[in-house]
């Protein structure tokens, strides 16, 4: 399987990257961070102070929830950066862009831009940076929110770039969490689906819009002023009824005065239409500066981020550094990313039109700009920018050979979304099939994930074209296939034992796969009864795991030797081996993990047999929360670890949470009966369960399908929304809820939630 390893990744060496604090230990986020989206646009001179929107933003009435949705270029960053900067430093900042919706990569910079304000108990930032950061952890979240010493000031700009419904929805359970006195600010040039009509009847809101936004006369002549032009009274006013006072079309007039319009001519006036915006940055502006400056400002635009070498190359010039300086210095287009300028951007506006021109002057080039642009940045470490402008030049193989080296170590540091969308992306464009080592991946990520029929329609796309070859990281396509056979199981376990060790043979002595084949073939012999030789093999398993510093893999393997143990009778040495398989995972980071549902039904058995009841109960609860993830897409590890979760719930008298697992093992023994003993062993617990006085209902009785539901509960949702977020019918999640209901021995939603709490059964530290 794939190694489930969150370990700090350097995506963009050379890029802005988020400052770390030095003045206390922390743990690393698990991936690297851009400094320019969590801190504010650098201030410049010029710009116009908007002193009444800030007075309605803080005034002693200010709402908890301010919400700025207006079209591109009416200064709604600018706003916000003022707003922050008045602030004493207690503004959070986060510029959002495409790339946030994973919400992995959202939770986790939120949570960095909180950190950077007031530090977040490093047990609490270890549990919000987990494998995947859906709803399950923002009541976590939110709790920071509250606990915060001095009132937060959080803000997200660009809001309408997240489209990803998880993302949303976390945004929206932020905006209904904020504590009072402090305020969440969301800038957006779309409306987001949050829940505005219950939000103003209860005055938690105040909505800023584009007649707000738009710039009286004073502000108008002072923006104008700040860029260097000088309009005269009557001119100011025209100017801003032919504009609306639109900050944007104002500024247009002030760069084509810089380039040799008359003041009297250079007159705009607002339409709301792209073409004509686009006509008149043409001919008032890029008609009257020389070519190379058109020539750069367009072919630039391809760039969402710029800095000298990176055009440079792009571009194939030089000097670029210094041409980047002069547009900063003459206040055109660019705003600065940090303090020492060596980033910038262009205004969102003013890109899409310079990449529209662009798109209209010279077409042909523009795949070739990309294709350089993701030379550098491969070069350069930052891989997700290279991938993406690989993908703009449509050159799959290109994607194709960078998502192959880099999916694994993505997946591991939580970001499962971005994966996902790289394999569409590939899907799309040429059929998976032709990249069979990536859709083998693809298969045990969504295996892991809990969704073995995804699993099964990429596993068959890897199968369908034989391939060949020695991968990047130095492992042969064979191999990964063989891996991928091994860990779905799909023709027996001795076949899965040929298909490990197959795979072992192809791959090489630095592969992260080691660890996982070592574990299959430990496995095997332990499910057909040889807890001695499987204790050997898994013992170099555990080795190779805690050498490439894999926490979760350590964690597992730790925990299938002391089930190994246990049924050669050695309980000391079970003991012994639980133990710090458990110690890795006390700190929460790794609860979301698939591998870690073993740990905790292994620790529960464990604690139950020293009559540890609290403890017993406590770990079948965080291993109760993993039960969605146990399919038959990872059968034997999966019913291995419902085997072992029965018998602590046995233990513990609990004959309703032993017969839930039970029917869930015999569910995936149905799809894979060739398991072993498994069979055998799930027969034998339900014959003990039959000796014993059946218990009816309980929070352990829980089915798989109700626990999936669970961490719904909590949120905003209503029962039909979460039926579209878990893709069945409303009347389906009505019935759920009822049964969760009955089992938690409550009669509402929120008494449910409540019971939740006190069972463990929400994700807590």
């Amino acid at each position: 399987m794939i190694t489930a390893v969150a370990r700090s990744i350097s995506g963009e060496s050379g890029l802005p990257k988020a400052s770390r604090r030095a003045d206390r230990a922390r743990p690393p986020w698990p991936f690297e961070l851009s400094e320019s989206k969590i801190h504010p646009p650098v201030a410049r001179a010029g710009i116009v102070s908007r002193t009444a929107l800030l007075d309605r933003m803080s005034g002693a009435s200010a709402p908890q929830l301010i919400l700025l949705v207006a079209p591109a270029g009416y200064g709604k960053t600018a706003l916000l950066a003022q707003w922050a900067r008045s602030k004493d430093g207690r503004a959070a900042w986060l510029s959002a862009d495409h790339r946030d919706n994973d919400p992995a990569v959202l939770l986790t910079y939120l949570t960095a831009t909180l950190d950077a304000v007031e530090a977040i108990d490093p047990r609490v930032l270890r549990a919000l940076t987990p494998l995947s950061a859906p709803l399950t952890v923002l009541p976590l979240l939110a709790s920071v929110l509250q606990s915060m010493r001095n009132p937060i000031f959080l803000i997200l700009d660009h809001a309408e770039a997240i489209t990803n419904r998880e993302c949303l929805d976390a945004i929206t359970e932020l905006a209904l969490s904020v504590p009072p006195g402090s305020q969440f600010a969301i800038a957006s040039r779309e409306d987001l689906p949050l829940p505005t009509a219950r939000l103003r009847a209860e005055g938690a809101i105040r909505e800023i819009r584009a007649p707000e936004l738009a710039m009286n006369e004073d502000e108008a002549a002072l923006l104008l002023a700040g860029a260097g032009v000088d309009f005269k009274g009557d001119e100011v006013s025209d100017l801003v009824e032919r504009t609306e006072g639109w900050p944007a079309g104002l500024y247009l007039a002030a760069l084509a005065v810089n380039a040799g319009t008359p003041p009297t001519e250079a007159v705009f006036s607002f339409t709301g239409d792209d073409r004509y915006m686009g006509d008149y940055l043409r001919s008032e502006f890029l008609d009257r500066v020389s070519r190379a400056e058109v020539s750069f400002l367009t072919r630039t635009s391809i760039l969402d981020r710029m800095c000298g070498p990176l055009c440079d190359a792009t571009l194939n010039i030089g000097g670029s550094a210094r041409t980047l300086e002069q547009l900063d210095h003459h206040n055109l287009l660019v705003v600065p990313l940090d303090h020492r300028r060596d980033w910038y951007r262009y205004h969102q506006l003013f890109r899409q039109l310079l990449n529209a021109e662009l798109h209209r002057r010279e077409p042909d080039i523009i795949p070739v700009l990309h294709l350089r642009a993701a030379a550098w940045y491969e070069g350069n470490g930052g891989y997700e920018a290279a991938i993406e402008h690989a993908q703009a030049a449509n050159d799959a193989d290109w994607v194709g050979r960078l998502v192959l080296e880099w999916m694994q170590p993505v997946w591991a540091s939580g970001r499962v979304d971005t994966v996902l969308s790289w394999m569409e992306w590939l899907e799309d464009k040429t059929g998976v099939e032709h990249y069979s080592a990536i859709a083998a991946h693809g298969a045990l990520i969504l295996g892991m994930l809990g969704r073995p029929g995804a699993a099964e329609r990429w596993a068959a796309a890897a199968e369908r074209t034989a391939s060949s070859g020695i991968l990047p990281n130095g492992d042969t396509t064979e191999s990964v296939l063989f891996f991928m056979r091994a860990v779905l199981c799909r023709q027996g376990v001795a076949q899965m034992r040929r298909d490990a060790r197959a795979a072992l043979e192809g791959l090489s002595p630095a592969s992260l796969h080691l660890w996982g084949m070592l574990h299959t073939e430990g496995v095997s012999y332990l499910v057909e009864g040889d807890p001695l030789k499987a204790d050997s093999v898994l013992a170099h398993a555990a080795d190779v795991a805690s050498a490439s510093r894999a926490e979760p893999a350590v964690a597992l393997t730790l925990a299938v030797r002391a089930i190994a143990a246990i049924e050669r009778g050695d309980w000391p040495a079970a003991e012994a081996l639980a133990e710090p398989a458990l110690r890795t995972l006390g700190h929460g980071q790794f609860d979301s993990y698939w591998t870690s549902a073993l740990v905790y039904a292994c620790g529960a058995r464990m604690a139950a047999s020293r009559g540890q009841v609290a403890k017993a109960r406590e770990y079948t609860a965080k291993a109760a929360r993993l039960r969605p993830l146990l399919t038959y897409a990872l059968p034997v590890v999966s019913v291995k670890t419902l085997l072992e979760l029965g018998r602590a719930y046995l233990a513990l008298g609990d004959s309703g949470g032993v017969v839930a697992v039970l029917r869930q093992a015999q569910d995936i023994l149905q799809q894979r009966p060739d398991l072993g003993l498994l069979p055998q062993q799930v027969a034998e617990l339900r014959s003990e369960l039959n000796s014993e006085p059946v218990q009816i209902g309980g929070a352990s009785s829980l089915t798989a399908a109700e626990l999936r539901l669970l961490p719904l509960l909590p949120t905003h949702l209503t029962l039909e929304e979460i039926s579209e977020r878990l893709y069945v019918s409303r009347n389906t999640v009505k019935t759920q809820a009822a049964s969760v209901y009955r089992k938690f021995g409550v009669n509402s939603r929120r008494e449910a939630v409540s019971r939740m709490h006190e069972l463990g059964l929400l994700t807590h530290t």
